[in-house]
């Protein structure tokens, strides 16, 4: 890795980090669309590398908001249940997807939940 992609990196993470913060996002929604632009990862490459990081960035996250009472852990078990068990699924799905078809799918879920946010409460 060059001194310029490290620094790269470390703007990506804080942009990251400002937006996970605030917005409970940056994995999916800053990390992977910056790896793909800046790091010229493919999709599925980005993703994986994008789920690595935000391990460590959720822990730090979630330690200062369950420290402010934010985490409402009745709603966290059952979420969590049903997302690690997806999950072990759907990545071999990654792996049998095509680049072009996740780097669509991604940018119209995007599109989606944005104008869904904007219009509807």
């Amino acid at each position: 890795m060059t001194t310029t992609q490290f620094l790269l990196g470390l703007g990506l993470g804080a942009i990251t980090g400002v937006l996970a913060a605030l917005f409970g996002v940056g994995g999916g929604l800053i990390m992977v669309p910056g790896f793909i632009f800046l790091f010229a990862l493919d999709q599925k490459s980005a993703v994986a590398t994008s789920l690595a990081v935000i391990i460590a960035v959720s822990l730090v996250a979630t330690t200062k908001y369950a420290s402010a009472s934010l985490v409402k852990w009745q709603v966290v078990l059952p979420v969590m249940i049903g997302a690690i068990a997806t999950t072990w699924v759907a990545a071999d799905w990654l792996k049998l997807l095509s680049n072009e078809f996740l780097t669509r799918s991604f940018a119209i879920l995007m599109i989606v939940v944005g104008i869904r946010m904007l219009f509807v409460r």
